[in-house]
């Protein structure tokens, strides 16, 4: 019986960890302006839960017990590295702990170090994954991944990225308005990356995944109220959450994947598809087009068979086309491709990838996926089977193997 409460335990701590390690850090780091010294504070602070928890039972707060005792960490931190003169405003904060009790939740400080890790004295290609760590909790190995970067390569440079703000006096705190243009894109960018991380788990096994869905959309709709005013903001909601909308059609009872042409409207949340539609109206009347816009655009013309029974593909090619102004990145060439392919013919969709640079999409799976199916509908049916196989070589998710397997035949 021991052993299985000792599991439950190992798992609250897991939950608390991933539901509050953002928040606590953000919380940390913000009123000590020590980034590094906040994350270790905290890792510390779990280690000591994995101790104290199974023996003397999960606290009625875990967060608050969390964050006492990180704060002791830091106070020893402090005192090891002898700055005690230097860093009286620090201590004050750490020791409020004493005098006052942690029973009401403290104030949720993500949004002000996303912005922290926006500031353009870090180099940009950081920011995000800055971002990914710092305010969402991911490890340098599955950010190297999303990155294509090796792990250790990618802790590397995360570790001069926060040496960056400890000694280059980075001030903790949300730009003023004047300044507020600066960083937003690659806020937006990061609050993006999370969502694709969390909506790359199509399988929903992994519960991080999920939770990190709904972070970056928290973050969206928190970064709204900042700026009311910004299309973007609005573009990047509307477009996280159509895509959610979709997330009980992706699969199927027997954890099948299923692709978004052969999914199921009625599955998809017509209240969210809803609210990404007034968000997307309010975006567009600002008429500041911009790529978030534009990929919500796209994706709510495919919410628009849920009323139609069909997926107008000539307004998707057209948006395609004016994303690619503003993005030309190879995701959007893909879906590009796709895009003239169903609005014009397999041929002229093939002619596209053609025209692409070998190199550049030689292991990106999207590309070879998109190009078998392509090959497979104007019979040429031996290039189809090797373009299948480099898309199952490449796929990461078993459902999605199985899945190009079954078209593969």
């Amino acid at each position: 019986m021991s052993g299985i409460n000792e599991e439950n335990t190992h798992r609250t701590i897991e939950r608390v960890a991933r539901e509050s390690y953002g928040r606590l850090v953000a919380y940390l780091s913000v009123h000590t302006h020590d980034l590094a010294s906040a994350e270790d504070a905290l890792s510390n602070a779990l280690v000591s839960a994995l101790t104290h928890w199974p023996k003397d039972g999960v606290p009625q707060n875990p967060e608050a017990w969390l964050m006492k005792a990180a704060r002791r960490s830091f106070i020893d931190v402090v005192r090891h590295h002898n700055v005690m003169q230097s860093s009286v405003p620090t201590l004050k904060f750490l020791k409020e702990d004493s005098v006052k009790t942690f029973v009401a939740e403290f104030p949720d400080e993500r949004l002000k170090l996303l912005f922290v890790c926006a500031h353009p004295a870090i180099d940009p290609a950081m920011h995000t994954p800055l971002m990914l760590q710092s305010v969402l909790g991911l490890d340098a190995a599955r950010i190297g991944q999303a990155f294509l970067i090796a792990p250790k390569t990618m802790g590397q440079r995360l570790f001069r990225a926060k040496t960056k703000i400890r000694s280059g006096g980075i001030p903790f705190e949300i730009p003023q308005e004047p300044d507020l243009p600066e960083r937003l894109d690659a806020v937006l960018e990061g609050i993006y990356a999370a969502f694709g991380i969390g909506w790359d788990d199509m399988a929903g096994t992994d519960q991080r995944g999920r939770d990190l869905a709904e972070e970056a959309i928290w973050l969206a709709r928190v970064l709204l109220q900042l700026m009311p005013g910004e299309a973007e903001v609005q573009g990047l909601l509307a477009l996280m959450l159509h895509c959610e909308a979709r997330r009980p059609a992706r699969r199927g009872a027997d954890g099948r994947y299923i692709p978004l042409s052969e999914q199921d409207p009625k599955q998809w949340s017509f209240p969210l598809i809803e609210e990404a539609e007034h968000h997307l109206t309010k975006a567009f009347k600002r008429a500041r087009s911009g790529r978030f816009q534009l990929e919500a655009a796209i994706q709510s013309v495919h919410a628009e068979r849920a009323r139609s029974g069909r997926t107008d593909w000539m307004a998707i090619l057209l948006f395609y086309e004016q994303l690619l102004r503003v993005s030309p990145a190879l995701g959007t060439q893909i879906g590009y491709a796709a895009a003239v392919a169903e609005a014009n013919g397999p041929e002229t969709g093939l002619a596209v990838l053609d025209a692409m640079d070998l190199e550049a999409v030689s292991h990106y799976q999207p590309y070879w996926a998109v190009r078998a199916h392509l090959l497979q509908r104007i019979g040429h049916a031996r290039e189809a089977a090797d373009a299948y196989d480099r898309a199952i070589g490449l796929a990461e998710d078993r459902a999605v193997k199985e899945f190009l397997l079954q078209r593969r035949g």
